[in-house]
Formats: C-alpha cells, sequence, structure tokens
C-alpha cells in the first residue's frame, strides 16, 4: 500500500508539476536542441525533482534528491561545454567555478550526508554517501538520447521496491513524463537526472547492507571512471 502511494504522490506531483511548467511563456534559459534537431524544453526536470521529493517518504532521500536537482539546474542555467572530472578540477585550479565542479562538489556533499542520516555506523554512512552520489551520475552519464535516462529508474529502482517503499517515488515521477520524454518534447536535463539517480541511490542504501553497500559502491565508482574516460579528449586515453 505505501509503494502504491508513493508512487501516485510522485506521479501526481511531477504531471503537476510538469503541465503548470508548460504554461509559462518559453524561457530560452529552459530550451535545448536535441540530437535530432528539434527545441524541447527542460521542465520534465524539475517536475521530476518535486515529484520524487514528495513521493520519496524519506526526509534523507528528500534532501539528497532536492539537492542534486538544485545543483544540476545550476549546471543546467549556467553551465557550459566543458565534461569530465579533469575539465572542471583545470577549472577550478584556475579559480572558475563550473557548473560542473557545483554538481561534483554539492552532490557529493549531499549524498554524504543523505548516507549519515540513512546509515548508522561509520562505514555504513560514507557507502551509503557514495552509492546515492554515484547514482546520481550513473543516471546522468546514460541521459544521452530520450527516454534513456527514465528507463533506466525505472529498471534500476524495480528491485528495490521488494524491499521498501523508497524506490517508487523515482519510478512514478519517472512514469508521469516517459511519453513526453520518448516523444521528443521535453527531457530531463542534469536537473532531472541527477535528482532521480539520487533517488534510486538513496532507494538502495536504505535497503542494503555492508557487503551490498560495497559491491553497489564499486560498481558506481568503476562506472564513473569509464564515464571520466568517455569525456577525456584522445589526448588523454584511457585505455
Amino acid at each position: 500500500m505505501r509503494r502504491a502511494v508513493s508512487f501516485a504522490v510522485a506521479a501526481g506531483t511531477a504531471r503537476a508539476v510538469y503541465e503548470g511548467l508548460r504554461r509559462l511563456p518559453r524561457d530560452a534559459r529552459w530550451t535545448r536542441t536535441n540530437h535530432a534537431g528539434r527545441q524541447v524544453d527542460l521542465y520534465a526536470g524539475p517536475a521530476v525533482v518535486l515529484g520524487t521529493a514528495a513521493g520519496s517518504g524519506s526526509a534523507p532521500v528528500a534532501f539528497a534528491v532536492l539537492a542534486a536537482g538544485a545543483c544540476g539546474a545550476y549546471d543546467d542555467v549556467r553551465g557550459d561545454h566543458r565534461r569530465g572530472f579533469r575539465a572542471h578540477s583545470a577549472a577550478l585550479r584556475d579559480g572558475e567555478v563550473t557548473g560542473g565542479a557545483v554538481k561534483l562538489l554539492g552532490i557529493g556533499a549531499a549524498s554524504l550526508v543523505a548516507g549519515a542520516l540513512l546509515k548508522e555506523r561509520p562505514v555504513d554512512k560514507v557507502l551509503a554517501g557514495i552509492v546515492v552520489a554515484g547514482s546520481a551520475h550513473l543516471v546522468n552519464l546514460v541521459d544521452v538520447r530520450p527516454g534513456r535516462a527514465g528507463l533506466a529508474v525505472l529498471a534500476l529502482a524495480a528491485p528495490g521496491l521488494l524491499r521498501g517503499s523508497t524506490a517508487a517515488a523515482p519510478m512514478g515521477a519517472v512514469a508521469a513524463v516517459l511519453a513526453d520524454d520518448l516523444g521528443e518534447s521535453t527531457m530531463l536535463g542534469d536537473t532531472g537526472a541527477h535528482a532521480l539517480g539520487a533517488a534510486v541511490g538513496g532507494a538502495i542504501a536504505a535497503g542494503t547492507g555492508r557487503l551490498g553497500l560495497a559491491a553497489h559502491a564499486v560498481a558506481l565508482v568503476a562506472a564513473a571512471v569509464r564515464g571520466e574516460c568517455a569525456a577525456s579528449s584522445r589526448a588523454h586515453p584511457c585505455e
């Protein structure tokens, strides 16, 4: 029953926010040209952030979702073409705070706070934080085509339904906007992808023991390293 309520609250909130944003005058800051050259809005992002937070039923997870969404929104509005840890680290060394740096530091810190609130033992707190941050990064990595991130969230979160209701919220929020995403009228952007990933990570952290957390953390770090390799230039080969 709690799972159904969480799903419904998240889906209803996300859809209401999305429809409300679509009625506003088009804002160039929240408009992108997608892979097919079509103009699409980024309104699905804020919609799933608020929907997931509303339906999560967990204060630590809601906090991570809102923080990840806020950092992603900053990058959506203020970010540039630079990608990868190396590029943003280099900018930081030069005194420039990029959108990617905001995401890296902000989501990382918020994830550690969420992990500390979700778990009791120090090692578990750190592992949970890595899982939340790593999941946020992973979902953003796969957000390269319409619906890709949303479908990934559904696949990643579904097993969590067996352990509790927390995983139902990102699934409900995604379900509310997935058809529009697949139809190429909107996209999640960094706002939505990072927030949904944080929610999935929070659900994993909340319902998984130390060994499971460690396994997830290792896999997510490996995915992040692979993603960094893909983002690096040919001058810095990963092989």
